[in-house]
């Protein structure tokens, strides 16, 4: 991301504020017990983040640093591999270090960390003023009720679309299998997505029951709702889809750089995936679609579907000595400026107002969908067993598409394993 010398001045001063004025000693034990971690005040941090996107982050620290010298941000770059990055930060934090005061969690982990006490709640003296974030990823950092993490940056899937053969989006999920005709005269894929057994078919399956009107479990995290005519309608369509070839058979076997190479090259009507493809395929030299392509939300039976979440939620360490520090750099990342420098990056910024901005829209076109997906988006199960969940769904969808469980029994066996987890 270049850094630009707009870059927020009034922000650096709203955080010097906050940080005076900021102090909590509250910290966390066992299974989210609070306990106290000593005085928190104001000093130098430092931030761990998944070595993947730490290049959106650097410039935003250096421009902190320049305004905040005596409260340095020191940038701990983790493995680039999800399951690596969460065994350290446990590691660190069973030892109630204070080692990394603030890190970069995934959506799917925040849970989990808040079931064990590691995260300070965002309230008090820590509060951190969400409301023009987007609503869903709020929800993402929010665990029985209480919000543990600061939402950093976001992402919904989109369906992209071939304007040369399709000039339009479809209006819903019965719109876009009867086009597939269209795919069939031109001999392509009609629709390819991530259906290979790994976490992209969690976010596929998910995004299938939640377009549909179903839950994967309620409101606590832990109660499976899938026996409803809504799960099963969302996960008929999704196996229906598969079945027929509507959704490409080769999609089994698909992450999303499968899914990207064959919607880059030509060899499919649709697809859905992440916004970073769009940027390919108009900027790729080999890319066969350039300038006949466009997105739109993901579908459902009646318009427009819920996208699974993505993204990353900023958490302060409980046994962090300088809380107020990481909360001033917190709000520093959800500021205007900054989020807008994610958005110019391509890194979904959270900061709603942020898609409303005409330049930014001209600029990268794919933000009006994006906006309108994330609107309508819903986080995978916000539990602290998530890994277990994620697996189970993943397992029984992956059966079911296989014919190997009908769609009832692989919801039930989903059901029965969600549960077993806990």
């Amino acid at each position: 991301m270049a850094v630009h010398g707009r870059f927020l001045k009034a922000a650096a001063a709203a955080s010097i504020i906050a940080v005076v004025a900021a102090g909590c000693s509250s910290g966390g034990g066992e299974d989210g017990e609070q306990v106290d971690a000593g005085t928190s005040g104001v000093g130098p941090i430092t931030f761990a983040m998944g070595k993947n996107d730490t290049d959106k982050l650097r410039p935003v620290i250096e421009q902190w640093n320049a305004e905040h010298p005596d409260q340095v941000v020191t940038l701990h770059e983790l493995a680039g591999e999800a399951d690596a990055q969460r065994d350290t930060l446990v590691q660190s934090l069973q030892t109630q270090s204070g080692e990394y005061d603030a890190f970069a969690l995934d959506v799917t982990d925040t849970a989990y960390f808040a079931a064990n006490g590691w995260l300070q709640p965002i309230q008090g003296d820590t509060e951190v003023d969400t409301s023009g974030l987007i609503e869903a990823a709020v929800d993402s950092a929010t665990y029985n009720g209480t919000l543990y993490a600061v939402p950093q940056n976001t992402n919904a899937q989109l369906l992209y679309y071939r304007t040369d053969l399709q000039p339009e989006a479809p209006a819903n999920w019965g719109a876009l299998v009867d086009s597939c005709k269209v795919a069939a005269e031109a001999a392509i894929d009609c629709l390819n997505l991530q259906l290979k057994q790994y976490e992209g078919l969690t976010v596929a399956a998910t995004q299938f029951i939640h377009s549909w009107g179903g839950q994967v479990v309620g409101s606590d995290g832990k109660t499976p709702e899938l026996d409803t005519p809504e799960a099963k309608a969302g996960m008929t369509a999704l196996v229906d889809g598969y079945k027929s070839d509507i959704i490409s058979m080769k999609s089994d076997g698909f992450t999303e750089e499968e899914t990207a190479q064959a919607f880059l090259g030509g060899r499919s009507l649709y697809a859905y995936n992440w916004p970073y493809m769009y940027e390919s395929g108009q900027t790729d030299p080999t890319s066969q679609v350039q300038g006949k392509f466009n997105v739109a939300p993901i579908l459902g039976p009646d318009g427009a579907g819920r996208s699974t979440l993505g993204g990353y939620n900023n958490a302060i360490n409980v046994f962090s000595e300088n809380k107020a520090t990481v909360k001033a750099f917190l709000e520093f990342i959800i500021s205007e400026d900054v989020q807008m420098g994610f958005a110019q990056e391509s890194f979904p910024p959270v900061l709603a107002s942020i898609y409303d901005d005409e330049a930014l829209q001209q600029e990268f076109p794919y933000m009006t969908a994006l906006k309108a997906a994330l609107e309508n988006a819903q986080p995978r199960p916000v539990t602290p067993f998530y890994p277990a969940v994620s697996k189970a769904i993943q397992d029984n969808t992956f059966a079911a598409l296989k014919d190997q469980k009908t769609v009832e029994q692989a919801l039930t066996d989903m059901s029965a394993a969600i549960q077993q987890a806990q």
